[in-house]
């Protein structure tokens, strides 16, 4: 009997995807565990594995497809023994017709946009964006498609804009400089049309860029965020680090700042666990583990892998970790455990001279560190001015959770270890 092979539900917060990359094609054999595609979810690009052994019958989903939704047949596997799909369904006097029979494995859902997608070029040379159906309504009715306004994705005239526009409409032809910007409007989220000019892209956001974008505001719009930044000293973590990677360094590994930060957040929310927190309508939850979400950028967008148990592990055990992860994010490799849940966002942005900022809560959790660059500055010690490494840091707080006060005790609590690191690792 076949199997279908089902688009997964890779994230909790998943509901449709990307087929990225096939890597398997009709009448391959397939083992269990063996990777089969790649999806692109809401969050990172991941690899599916096949949960059955059998061969390959049909590809329903082709690569490349956006939007396919969450259980939808991607594809069909076949038992042992088992005839190809198309050819036990369809009739004797079809069997030389080779054609004929693969029709079924490609459904119109995943077909239909690619015609949608070419671009029709108005007299003036302005690209026009149009279904065929609109452009069929338009050429039977008299219509110049670079008259009207689309109200399809971004921009793109469909048979609504055309049925509603007056037979004959058509632009004056002593202004044809005035057609691309009626032609080619984007619609913009909340605020005017944004207009596109010849030799202006469009580039399509893609599933993570969507989330990201969607997550980030409603972060800032309900939650209470407010900041709080402290400058550490870091003379003696930069001293401490030297000497700890003199000894890492023969191991293969080389901790870093930021290695360092991490394990100074973990300390000290494991001295304030009611900071290790997520609010929700009927309670507050406090973490028992302390893990440290680490926003790393990549061509996708931003993703924010996880140390786990950061407040029990060595410096040189993170840094490899940091490492592995901040890789795998790149690459899109990352398991759905490795980037989902986390009590503390790190954000850092040292590496590229930003002096200081304030970083959009990741919620659900409670605060996020934005981490600046060190940097020597002068500064008055005992009524002298002395040249000092100083490291700005900004901690974005949700106020339903953690109130200024405490906000503030974690910072000082923060500063002791940063600026003594040997208290870190005791």
């Amino acid at each position: 009997m076949s199997i279908n092979i089902l688009m997964p539900a890779l994230s909790p917060t998943m509901t449709e995807g990307k087929l990225a990359k096939w890597h398997v094609k009709v009448g391959d054999a397939v083992k269990s565990g063996q990777v089969i595609c790649e999806i692109e979810t809401d969050k990172a690009t991941m690899e599916v594995e096949a949960v059955d052994e059998g061969k390959i019958g049909q590809i329903l989903v082709e690569e490349g497809a956006e939007g396919v939704k969450v259980n939808a047949v991607i594809a069909v596997l076949l038992e042992e023994g088992e005839k190809d799909v198309a050819k036990s369904t369809a009739p004797a006097a079809a069997a030389p017709a080779p054609k004929a029979e693969e029709k079924p494995a490609a459904p119109a859902p995943a077909a239909a946009p690619a015609p949608a997608a070419k671009p029709t070029a108005s007299p003036g040379g302005t690209r026009i964006f149009a279904s065929p159906l609109a452009k069929r309504i338009a050429a039977e009715k008299g219509i110049d498609l670079a008259s009207l306004q689309g109200s399809g994705p971004n921009g793109r005239i469909v048979k609504a804009d055309v049925e509603n526009a007056k037979p004959g409409a058509a632009p004056a032809a002593a202004a044809p400089k005035a057609a691309p910007k009626a032609a080619a409007p984007a619609p913009a989220a909340g605020g005017q049309p944004v207009f596109v000019a010849p030799g202006d892209s469009r580039v399509p956001h893609t599933s993570i860029r969507k989330v990201i974008a969607r997550r980030m505001l409603e972060s800032k719009q309900t939650v209470p965020h407010f900041y709080l930044t402290v400058d550490f000293e870091i003379d003696a973590l930069l001293t401490a680090r030297t000497a700890i990677n003199a000894v890492v360094e023969k191991k293969g590994t080389k901790v870093s700042v930021n290695d360092m930060v991490i394990k100074a957040c973990a300390k000290a929310l494991r001295d304030h666990p009611e900071c290790n927190a997520s609010w929700t309508e009927d309670e507050m939850i406090q973490y028992g583990a302390v893990d440290i979400s680490v926003a790393v950028a990549t061509d996708r967008g931003l993703i924010t892998p996880i140390v786990r148990n950061a407040d029990m592990k060595g410096l040189a055990q993170i840094s490899i970790e940091m490492k592995d992860l901040a890789s795998r994010a790149k690459s899109g490799k990352l398991k759905l455990e490795e980037f989902q849940g986390g009590g503390f966002t790190i954000s850092n942005l040292g590496m590229f001279g930003i002096r200081d900022f304030g970083a959009i809560i990741n919620t659900p959790q409670a605060m996020i560190l934005a981490v600046g660059a060190g940097e020597e500055r002068v500064v008055v010690r005992k009524g002298e001015m002395v040249v000092r490494n100083i490291m700005s840091c900004t901690l974005a707080v949700d106020h339903r959770v953690v109130d200024g006060a405490l906000g503030a005790q974690f910072l000082q609590t923060l500063k002791a270890y940063i600026e003594q690191p040997a208290a870190m690792l005791a």
